[in-house]
């Protein structure tokens, strides 16, 4: 498609509807695993769709049956031993909650199978999230091996409560969609093959709205989490300052060995 998005090489985009935006995260075979360039990418492509006249919603979803299984253990790796890619992804992950808050159309997520780390940000940052009954949401940080830090600590207790918070971030049990709506985690759960038609409809539903009053109304609304900016920069500083540590590397282990990991 033409309007600068064919250099994108981890997300598909197309136009779903007139004024709708799709983004579609797709490393196939992969779960939609997030590698470097795709970090990169959703932290780049808010800001492009914010620049857009012709957009006026955005879409965005997985290929296939999952959303985003979160950052693959390359990019894990070269975060644990380079200082400089620490710091670069850093940025990127701060960018990726913040374009996604910045951007002035309307956000819909929807989210099937897992969706997990950087994914999951996006998903439950969007300001309409759509997810499967049988979607699997997981944070995964503490499971890794470092702390929660993305977007969790700014928009999990907003969303659901701190008490439910603290439990699915600390343990990392998986969430069904289904339970994600009951807690008010996800805004609605469909039944898996509705998913994307229904996001879709609700994408259409607000391009067809008053742009200016939608924009002013998501950006007053998202103060909720600006206000939350000192907790969301300790929490990335936390989570990342953890990739130079003895548990994650056993973390990492445990998923290359597909093993329980045994923390000291």
């Amino acid at each position: 498609m033409s309007g600068g998005y064919e250099a994108y090489e981890r997300l598909k985009i197309d136009w779903a509807a007139a004024g709708v935006l799709r983004v579609t995260i797709s490393t196939p075979g992969r779960l939609n695993a997030v590698d470097a360039v795709g970090h990169r990418e959703l932290a780049e492509i808010w800001r492009d769709a914010d620049a857009d006249d012709r957009v006026r919603a955005v879409v965005v979803r997985g290929e296939g049956g999952a959303f985003s299984a979160g950052g693959d253990l390359a990019m894990i790796e070269q975060m644990m031993e380079d200082h400089a890619a620490r710091r670069r992804i850093l940025r990127e992950a701060r960018d990726i909650v913040m374009n996604v808050l910045n951007c002035s159309k309307p956000v819909v997520s929807a989210v099937q199978g897992p969706a997990v780390g950087a994914g999951l940000a996006v998903a439950l940052l969007a300001d309409i999230s759509v997810a499967g009954r049988t979607a699997k949401i997981i944070d995964g940080h503490t499971r890794l091996g470092v702390a929660a830090g993305d977007h969790a600590a700014i928009v999990w207790p907003l969303l659901c409560g701190l008490a439910k918070a603290k439990y699915y971030l600390l343990l990392n049990d998986v969430l069904t969609g289904e339970e994600a709506e009951r807690i008010g985690l996800v805004s609605l759960c469909v039944d898996d093959a509705e998913v994307h038609d229904r996001a879709l409809e609700i994408a259409g539903r607000l391009a067809a709205g008053p742009a200016e009053a939608l924009s002013f109304t998501k950006h007053a609304l998202n103060n909720w989490l600006r206000l939350a900016g000192p907790t969301f920069d300790a929490s990335l500083a936390m989570e990342f300052f953890g990739f130079t540590g003895p548990d994650v590397r056993e973390g990492v282990a445990a998923l290359r060995e597909k093993r329980p990991a045994r923390f000291d």
